[in-house]
């Protein structure tokens, strides 16, 4: 299935890691968020991507148009660099379409504007692109497939306790208490869409808000709860807190390095 990734939002809590970096393209390591997410889908079969791009969207198409594999895979220099050859590679399998979907538009307008794309295509995939999971989509395909649901999405409980507050008379409180993730579900991204999806989009639509709401009432929308590793990338804590994890090996997102790695290759000599 194709892959639609949104990636063109501001990013605004974020600004102060960078005033100057779509979010997605904040790294994890040496790899930009959306390229681990990519990576993930492609590990499941699904490598042709839409990307709906907006704001700087000329530094997601550079990064692109200049990748390096050698950053990511094992290679034997030689003759002073004139010679690479690596041992496996990343992306030669993925087909990704680059489609400028405005500036400050939503993400229900940033989906109608690639729908062309998408033309013969029953079901595909959707994503915000500053999450990361190790959800099994096989599993969550599957189960999707066998419903009539008009789309999907995963929902993950939240990473963070709170405090929930009860008032009496006076705006006294009564009493607090912790409101603990196991309280709560929320939309997680992952979506599965039918090509129904369009139709149910009005103009001035936010697609998790009113589009889902409408589906809610018609019992066309569905979620898949997911008990495992998910987080998503909304500040400069959330940023760190990747980095930590990938500086310790602890990468529960890389399913593709879990054992159902891509097989030995001999080396080749990148083009």
């Amino acid at each position: 299935m194709k892959v639609v990734l949104f990636c063109g939002g501001f990013g605004t809590r974020l600004r102060e890691h960078s005033e100057t970096i779509p979010k997605p393209m904040v790294s994890i390591g040496t790899r930009p968020m959306m390229w681990h997410l990519m990576k993930y889908y492609a590990h499941f079969g699904h490598r042709e991507f839409i990307l709906c791009l907006g704001y700087r969207g000329d530094l997601i198409k550079q990064y692109f148009l200049n990748y390096d594999e050698c950053l990511s895979n094992d290679f034997v220099f030689s003759r002073g660099g004139r010679d690479l050859q690596l041992f496996n590679r990343d992306i030669d399998d993925w087909k990704i379409t680059f489609a400028d979907t405005g500036m400050h538009s939503n993400i229900a307008e940033r989906l109608k504007a690639v729908e062309h794309y998408l033309d013969g295509e029953d079901m595909f995939l959707a994503n915000y692109s500053d999450g990361l999971s190790d959800l099994d989509l096989n599993t969550y395909i599957e189960n999707f497939k066998r419903q009539s649901a008009t789309a999907g999405f995963v929902a993950v409980q939240p990473n963070y306790t709170f405090h929930m507050v009860s008032f009496g008379e006076d705006d006294y409180v009564t009493e607090i208490r912790d409101m603990k993730k196991s309280d709560v579900w929320i939309n997680g991204g992952f979506f599965i869409l039918r090509r129904e999806i369009f139709d149910s989009i009005q103009p001035g639509d936010e697609l998790a808000a009113e589009t889902f709401r409408r589906l809610v009432d018609k019992q066309a929308l569905m979620g898949q709860r997911h008990h495992g590793f998910w987080a998503c990338m909304d500040t400069l804590k959330d940023k760190m807190l990747f980095d930590d994890m990938a500086a310790r090996g602890e990468t529960p997102w890389a399913v593709w390095q879990q054992g159902h790695g891509q097989p030995h290759r001999p080396p080749t000599t990148p083009r």
